[in-house]
């Protein structure tokens, strides 16, 4: 059944993306970001694949590094992810995304056979990479290389060779999928190419502080909690009421399943008045979906 709501906004987790070429600081600038994000160094975790490249920073505080060294299967990244979440990581920072696209190019090369039918054997494994990355329970922060150019821009009177990135080197499309993305050049200076926060919608370039990472926080924690709804939940009196709670935070009842459930039978309790025959269930529908019905 299809229903209607008033729009409302979830707290949420930021998915965040970093794209800059070699040497623009995109490591350091995750670092201040997600230190923002949690203000505790110990809940901050580095998926390392650029070659030890996270520990040049241990200075700034005693972060978390997971090293992927060569194998940089979309597979390893995800369970990565879930090495990092297990440990109770507040902010996961994946440095880079990259290498997991490059061994696809190369994996996709390497097969025999059509080659645009071979990519159906690439497609969703990197696809159940994104999802693992939006579906987190933590803040992910990605850092993502750039292809590199010169160009010659004028200074001093003098033409003067300046390297600038192109291209992220990852998927088409793929700044679709998060939340905020940051240009980041040369001068670890950043601009927001996509930001649907709208913190840093038409803003000049900057420098990624922990300020800015608190910023995001404060965006992130606007908005509807679970807790929130729990607490509306326990405060129903009807199944009437009850009800309209789970229409109206759809976003929340996979979460909230067994909470609405025990609502639910403690109200069907308190009934038990003679003629009523009442008793709307909680059920589970494809994509484990659940909806309301009554009996």
């Amino acid at each position: 059944m299809l229903n209607l709501r008033v729009s409302s906004k979830k707290q949420a987790k930021i998915k965040l993306a970093l794209q800059g070429c070699a040497g623009s600081g995109k490591t350091y600038s995750a670092l201040l970001l997600a230190y923002g994000l949690c203000n505790d160094w110990t809940k901050i975790a580095v998926i390392d694949s650029e070659n030890g490249s996270a520990d040049l920073y241990a200075h700034l505080g005693t972060y978390n590094v997971l090293n992927l060294s060569e194998n940089f299967t979309p597979e390893t990244y995800i369970e990565a992810i879930k090495a990092c979440e297990d440990a109770g990581i507040e902010v996961i920072i994946i440095d880079s995304i990259s290498q997991c696209w490059d061994y696809l190019l190369e994996y996709h090369a390497n097969l025999q056979g059509n080659s645009f039918t071979n990519w159906q054997k690439v497609t969703p494994r990197i696809n159940a990479f994104m999802q693992k990355i939006l579906q987190s329970r933590s803040h992910v922060i990605c850092t993502m290389r750039c292809k590199q150019d010169y160009v010659l821009n004028e200074k001093n009177g003098k033409m003067v060779p300046e390297k600038v990135g192109l291209k992220a080197v990852m998927r088409d499309g793929i700044d679709y999928e998060f939340t905020i993305v940051f240009d980041i050049n040369m001068k670890h200076q950043v601009i927001a190419s996509k930001d649907r926060t709208a913190l840093f919608v038409n803003k000049p370039e900057f420098i990624i502080t922990p300020t800015t990472g608190q910023a995001i926080l404060d965006w992130c924690n606007e908005g509807v909690s679970m807790e929130m709804v729990k607490s509306k939940i326990n405060q129903a009196r009807t199944i009437e009421e009850l009800t309209t709670i789970y229409h109206a935070y759809p976003e929340w009842n996979i979460q909230l399943s067994s909470d609405f459930t025990t609502r639910r039978v403690k109200l069907q309790e308190a009934m038990k008045q003679p003629g009523i025959n009442y008793q709307p269930n909680f059920t589970r529908y494809g994509n484990n979906a659940i909806t309301a019905r009554q009996n």
